[in-house]
C-alpha cells in the first residue's frame, strides 16, 4: 500500500510523547503522520478547529473501566466525526532509568488507572509506594529527566523508547484482555450548514491525504467482509414506550446494537441523551432504519459510519 511522500498529516492526541494514544494512532495510520501530543481532551478538541492539527486520535472506552464519557460530551460538542476506529491492547510495562534495577525501585508513578490496574504486582513488590500522576508517558518522562534510579514509571513500550527508559519488568496488568478502543475524527459539515467540502478548512493537504490512505485501507476492509459499524447520538420525548419506538426500527431492519449508553445532557437537569453503536453490513441497511428512528426522536446526530477495527489477541 502506497502511503504520502511527506508527513503532512498531523494527528492530536490527549498525553504527551510515548502515550498509549499514540501508540493507536501509529498503529492505525502507520509512522508516516506527524503526531501532536496535548495535555487535556478539551485541548486535543480544541487542537483541529484552531489549525494545529488535521485529526483527532481519542480513547472511547476501555474493556475493564467502559466509557471515556468526557470524550463523549466533547464529541457531541465538536464539528468533528468519527472515520476510522482501532483497537489498542494496553500492556503496562515498568520504566525506569537506565542502570536502573527492579530490586532498586522504591516508588512507582502512573495515571490512577494504570496503578490500579496492576494489583497483583504491587501485591508481589509490597514496599513499592504508588504515586498518582496525569499521564503515563508523562511519569516517564519525569523519572528519566532526574534519574532517580530508585523511582520507576508504567506506561506502554512507547514510552520506553522514546524517553531512552529501560524495562524493568514486562506486562505488570492484571488482566490480559484489556483493551482500549480509539476512533478518528476529521472536521465534517452538518446538516444545514452554510459551509461546504470545498471551503478551505477541509482542504488540507494533511486531510487529503489522511482520506486518500483511510479509503484505500477501508476499501480493502470491505472486500474482505469487514462489517460497518455507524456510531449515533439521539434524544427522546418524554413519554412511555419512546425507548421501545426508538430502538425497534433497528432490530427490524437486522442492525445489532452492540452499545447504548446514556449521558445527561447540560444545562438540562435529570434529561439524557442516547449513544449507540450499530452495527451492520451495508450503508442501506442502516439509512433506511435511521428513517424511522428519526421520527420517534427528538434530536439524531450521525457521529460516523466506519468500518469495523479488527482486535487483535493479546499477547500471553
Amino acid at each position: 500500500m502506497s502511503v504520502p511522500d511527506r508527513k503532512t498529516t498531523r494527528v492530536a492526541f490527549q498525553g504527551e510523547p510515548g502515550a498509549f494514544s499514540e501508540a493507536a494512532a501509529v498503529q492505525l495510520l502507520g509512522d508516516w503522520i506527524t503526531t501532536v501530543p496535548c495535555p487535556t481532551f478539551d485541548a486535543a478538541f480544541r487542537a483541529v478547529p484552531k489549525g494545529a492539527a488535521d485529526a483527532l486520535l481519542v480513547p472511547v472506552e476501555n474493556s475493564l473501566a467502559g466509557s471515556v464519557v468526557r470524550v463523549y460530551d466533547l464529541l457531541l460538542e465538536s464539528d468533528l466525526g468519527i472515520v476510522a476506529e482501532t483497537i489498542l491492547p494496553i500492556e503496562h510495562q515498568l520504566i525506569g532509568c537506565p542502570g536502573a534495577t527492579l530490586e532498586g525501585i522504591r516508588s512507582v508513578a502512573s495515571h490512577p488507572m494504570a496503578l490500579a490496574q496492576g494489583e497483583k504486582f504491587f501485591l508481589a513488590h509490597p514496599n513499592l509506594k504508588r504515586v498518582p500522576t496525569e499521564d503515563t508517558a508523562g511519569s516517564v518522562r519525569e523519572v528519566i529527566t532526574r534519574g532517580d534510579k530508585s523511582a520507576a514509571g508504567i506506561a506502554a513500550r512507547r514510552a520506553a523508547e522514546h524517553y531512552r527508559g529501560v524495562i524493568l519488568a514486562e506486562n505488570i496488568q492484571d488482566n490480559i484482555e484489556n483493551f482500549t478502543r480509539f476512533v478518528l475524527l476529521i472536521p465534517v459539515v452538518r446538516e444545514g450548514s452554510s459551509e461546504s467540502e470545498n471551503s478551505p478548512r477541509f482542504a488540507s493537504a494533511g486531510v487529503t491525504d489522511l482520506m486518500t490512505e483511510l479509503r484505500v485501507r477501508q476499501r480493502e476492509q470491505f472486500e474482505s467482509g469487514s462489517l460497518l459499524k455507524m456510531s449515533v447520538a439521539l434524544r427522546l420525548a418524554h413519554q412511555p414506550g419512546a425507548l421501545l419506538a426508538a430502538l425497534e426500527p433497528f432490530a427490524r431492519h437486522g442492525i445489532n446494537l452492540m452499545k447504548i449508553e446514556s449521558r445527561p445532557i447540560h444545562g438540562t437537569p435529570w434529561v439524557y441523551q442516547f449513544f449507540l453503536d450499530l452495527l451492520a453490513e451495508s450503508p442501506d441497511q442502516l439509512h433506511a432504519a435511521l428513517e424511522e428512528v428519526r421520527r420517534a426522536t427528538n434530536f439524531l446526530r450521525i457521529l460516523g459510519l466506519y468500518p469495523v477495527a479488527k482486535q487483535d489477541p493479546p499477547q500471553k
